[in-house]
């Protein structure tokens, strides 16, 4: 079963605070869901494996720890997804960086496709799909779905914001994925929008209302 992770440190806390906040304007909020997204890589990646190295410091030699193969890639959903990557970055600044484009259809709520351009060896890395909202679950779950029909099989997904409804979702639909919350909501309104939540995070990130 997979694990779900709900973020509880005070750093990020503060900052998810600030996004929701709707005087808070574009430049802000695009430097708090990076800031937010890289406190979270710190979370998601504690379970990477590491190996010994032999290695030289100034002083003498020693046995030092290095990440296992340290094939990893970040893969936003578009567009939103993308306010995240830096952030993935600055932690990870070898990852590989895939895209998917999915929008979401305005009557039946569900993700249409049109856009995926990946690494060429994406299978045989371990992958972090991001995306700052988790609201009724159908872009996220359409987005590994797709990967793993790409053959990518450690798969782990990031966002900041997740309404009870898509957690549910995933879990029924990838309970092989962990999930890493920035923070967990009440619900989802008429609209398919998470309540209290924060907007729309693509308008917001991108300054397009």
């Amino acid at each position: 079963m997979a694990k779900i992770v709900i973020m509880n440190h005070p750093l990020i806390r503060h900052k998810i605070g600030i996004i929701r906040r709707k005087e808070t304007g574009s430049r802000d909020f695009r430097q708090m869901i990076s800031e937010v997204a890289m406190l979270m890589c710190y979370e998601a990646t504690r379970n990477l494996k590491v190996v010994d190295v032999s290695i030289e410091t100034p002083i003498c030699q020693m046995t030092a720890k290095e990440l296992e193969g340290k094939k990893l890639a970040v893969v936003p959903i578009l567009r939103a997804g993308l306010g995240m990557v830096d952030g993935m970055l600055t932690m990870i600044p070898a990852a590989k960086v895939g895209h998917i484009g999915l929008y979401r259809n305005e009557d039946t709520l569900e993700p249409v496709e049109y856009y995926c351009k990946l690494p060429k060896d994406c299978a045989e890395r371990e992958v972090f799909v991001v995306d700052p909202m988790l609201a009724t679950g159908g872009s996220a779950s359409a987005a590994i779905t797709m990967l793993k029909e790409k053959g990518v099989r450690k798969l782990r997904f990031m966002c900041i914001i997740a309404a009870p409804e898509g957690v549910e979702r995933m879990k029924a639909d990838h309970p092989d994925v962990d999930l890493y919350i920035g923070a967990m909501d009440e619900r989802l309104n008429e609209n398919g929008y998470i309540v209290p939540g924060l907007g729309d995070a693509g308008d917001r990130i991108f300054g397009t209302k």
